[in-house]
């Protein structure tokens, strides 16, 4: 036996043993999570030069990010039991979707996604540099169908996609900016889990959505850094969010949702209502019959059509017609979901990344065309936009086949 077995040997060894100590002690319930642990292997989450072979797989936090110019500002993917308490506490379903805020090296959100292999994560992620690291991470493991990574102030999340089934925040956030977020939380048993409280000392906590209606849990006390919300922009190709072309401050859009939001939700601390709540508000499958289905199918077949014509189009006012054509097409798509296992948030996250591509492209148009940096930038721009059209037909593809072979 080489060198390499003996440390995946030795690896998988600790990581059993670790399960056990977590399951002894009553922290591990979720059968489901045990094998995602399993599954899942953490040290493909962290760069090379900061995996330490003695803390991998000891109940401890990780480190994966350092920024050498600036000491205190640094990166751990949370210590399993800390991880086992986030997911646990969400109350994942297979068929649910799912916010992060805050990569973690996408180690969380790739165990997450064991526990809802049929909904669509999107990870919110403020530092571009860790976003990309993420990015790449997700890619190695063939899981970046599944996950989506935006380079984004968290705490405005994704109001666009909502509903959410579940939220979680991985750093410490203030009561009175969770607001927005839960707006975004579905009506039926949606639920937020985040460690809330100020710098030094947080409650994780529990919220559950039903109606207008949200139940709170305090679960234990943390310690945690606070969520990053400032965007850091590095070297990054554009993952999402065109933020080397923002023509508005996010800052100031985030500061208005949270003022608009700050006094309008009353959470009702409980001990036990939520687990009652959570049952009742689990998701059900429907019947479904060959209408719906032919229905389903004649969408996403014209969006096919659309989304093709728009790669051709050289008009930029008929490609946001066509950008709008979709979006509403999409909307009406939303109520077949779950049912038919479509990837609707991850098809309106490229559509809003397009609709980014033609905003920018029609801001080069007004500029000086002579200019060669206009023109590279110009040829750029529609090259990344097509790239995205062609991911967007890839997914609708695979959709298109799957709804027809469901039934």
């Amino acid at each position: 036996m080489d060198r390499n077995d003996r440390i995946k040997d030795s690896l998988k060894l600790k990581k059993k043993r670790l399960l056990d100590s977590l399951i002894l002690n009553e922290i591990l319930k979720d059968k489901r999570l045990i094998k995602a642990f399993m599954d899942v292997p953490l040290e493909k989450f962290i760069p090379d030069k900061f995996v330490s072979i003695v803390k991998l797989y000891e109940d401890v936090p990780n480190l994966f990010y350092y920024d050498e110019q600036n000491p205190n500002n640094y990166r751990t993917i949370s210590a399993p039991h800390m991880i086992t308490i986030m997911l646990q506490g969400l109350s994942l379903t297979e068929n649910d979707d799912l916010l992060i805020l805050g990569a973690k090296s996408g180690y969380i959100a790739a165990l997450a996604h064991k526990l809802a292999p049929k909904g669509e994560i999107i990870i919110l992620e403020a530092n571009s540099e860790i976003a990309k690291f993420t990015s790449e991470n997700l890619k190695k493991l063939n899981l970046d169908d599944n996950i989506s990574i935006i380079v984004k102030n968290p705490l405005n999340g994704m109001p666009e996609l909502s509903p959410w089934q579940k939220i979680l925040v991985t750093g410490a956030i203030e009561e009175s900016k969770i607001n927005h977020l839960l707006n975004q939380l579905d009506e039926n048993g949606g639920v937020l889990f985040a460690p809330i409280g100020h710098e030094f000392i947080q409650m994780y906590t529990q919220i559950l959505r039903q109606n207008n209606e949200f139940f709170g849990k305090k679960q234990l006390q943390v310690k945690f850094s606070p969520l990053i919300t400032k965007v850091e922009l590095g070297e990054l190709e554009l993952i999402t969010d065109l933020d080397d072309y923002e023509f508005v401050d996010e800052s100031t859009i985030v500061n208005e949702n949270l003022n608009q939001h700050s006094n309008k939700i009353n959470i009702k601390y409980t001990s036990d209502i939520l687990e009652e709540l959570a049952s009742e508000s689990s998701f059900k499958i429907e019947s479904i019959d060959k209408e719906q289905q032919k229905l389903v199918i004649s969408y996403l077949i014209s969006i096919e059509l659309i989304i093709k014509k728009l790669k051709k189009e050289d008009n930029i006012d008929e490609c946001f017609n066509y950008v709008e054509s979709i979006e509403t097409k999409l909307e009406d798509l939303k109520k077949y979901k779950k049912l038919f296992e479509i990837k609707i948030k991850r098809m309106q996250n490229i559509l809003n990344q397009i609709r980014s591509y033609n905003i920018v492209r029609k801001e080069l148009e007004k500029k000086d065309l002579s200019d060669s940096e206009i023109i590279d930038k110009k040829i750029e721009i529609i090259h990344d936009q097509i790239e995205q059209i062609n991911y967007f037909l890839e997914i609708l593809k695979d959709d298109i086949h799957r709804v027809k072979t469901l039934y």
